[in-house]
């Protein structure tokens, strides 16, 4: 097998920090716990990013936008709302179904922030927020650019990632 570069080398850390953040959150997960996923050593870990908050940060950073990306994709070329709203819905329930640790890493992010910047650390809530923005304006302009309806897509977007989180499927009870 031929060598690996540093670029596939940082995407395979960064593709690891998000299963073992999404588990075990920022404090309980260790920069050791994400270099034996990998199959690296820490002092090489350290050689892509400075520290275990850059790790953190570009696990969140590519958490959202793989979700803002699944969202494009499948709005792309959809003219109706309508239609729009269900092929991102649909992505989205594929996405989280396929790799539930998008989803639990961008709650990890979530609970991260105001911890944070309790103790004076805006970084991660600047991060989080900025991901979140990138991923309304991706939805934002296939639902018609109304505020509301796009209120209404995340509204139940985020109750759907609160029952996902706490393991209840869709459609129980009914």
């Amino acid at each position: 097998m031929g060598r690996v570069s540093a670029q596939e080398r940082r995407e395979s850390v960064i593709r690891a920090a998000i299963a073992e953040f999404a588990i075990a959150g920022y404090h309980g997960t260790s920069t050791a716990a994400i270099a034996r996923r990998v199959g690296v050593t820490q002092p090489y870990l350290f050689r892509l990013f400075p520290d275990k908050k850059a790790i953190f940060v570009a696990a969140l950073t590519r958490s959202a936008e793989d979700t803002r990306l699944a969202f494009e994709r499948a709005a792309d070329g959809v003219e109706d709302g309508e239609r729009a709203l269900q092929a991102m819905t649909d992505a989205y329930v594929r996405l989280i179904s396929t790799r539930p640790e998008t989803l639990m890493m961008q709650m990890q992010g979530y609970a991260t922030v105001a911890a944070a910047e309790a103790q004076g650390d805006d970084l991660i809530g600047e991060v989080v927020r900025a991901g979140w923005m990138r991923i309304w304006e991706t939805v934002h302009l296939p639902l018609g650019a109304d505020a509301e309806e796009t209120a209404r897509f995340f509204a139940c977007g985020m109750l759907g990632n609160a029952l996902a989180a706490m393991g209840i499927l869709p459609n129980a009870g009914r």
